[in-house]
């Protein structure tokens, strides 16, 4: 149940941003007993892997502080965001499915069920973070989307800490998540109906 919890908190924080859980879980299962990863997931503590992640992140973090440009990075991150958090989640609930040597087993074992579920979970949350971009950055001009951005990142770090070290608390996090997206998406149907 927990590691079902925390695979879901990171892949909802990949849908946010790809690189930040996958860096953290790399960086926690090196340096820090956080995190054990299964021997099929231990690349993602590699050092070249790491730094790899470090770059991608940079890149990242800086294309998605810039109007219109955060939008094509959305576009871009679409396949991306799913993909790390299939990942995310396939690695935190101990999946054997990077070096799949039977593939029999691997899909009558179930084991594809949990990178399927960081897909889904990642997918709905850069859903979201695509539609609502968008309006924020020209209910404000385009000025919202470095704070919006910088938010995202920050809410991206704090739920996979907290899926890693908490993760009860995942559940709270993906409510005010959508909470957040629905008063957004109210906000915008008021302005429409009023102006």
């Amino acid at each position: 149940m927990l590691e079902a919890l925390t695979g879901t908190g990171l892949a909802a924080s990949a849908g946010l941003n790809a690189y930040i859980p996958l860096l953290l879980v790399g960086l926690l299962g090196r340096y820090t007993d956080l995190i054990t990863l299964p021997q099929s997931w231990s690349w993602l503590s590699n050092g070249w892997v790491l730094v790899i992640l470090g770059v991608l992140l940079l890149i990242e973090v800086v294309a998605d502080k810039v109007p219109v440009v955060d939008s094509v990075n959305d576009v871009v991150q679409t396949v991306v965001r799913p993909t790390a958090g299939g990942l995310a989640f396939g690695a935190a609930s101990t999946s054997e499915t990077v070096s799949v040597q039977d593939p029999g087993s691997f899909f009558s074992g179930h084991q594809w069920v949990s990178i399927v579920l960081g897909i889904f979970v990642a997918l709905v949350v850069h859903g979201i973070k695509s539609l609502a971009r968008p309006l924020l950055n020209a209910m404000s001009i385009g000025v919202a989307a470095p704070v919006v951005s910088t938010a995202e990142d920050f809410t991206s770090v704090v739920m996979s800490l907290v899926a890693i070290i908490v993760p009860i608390l995942v559940l709270l996090c993906l409510a005010g998540l959508f909470v957040a997206a629905w008063w957004l998406l109210n906000r915008r149907r008021l302005r429409r109906t009023s102006g």
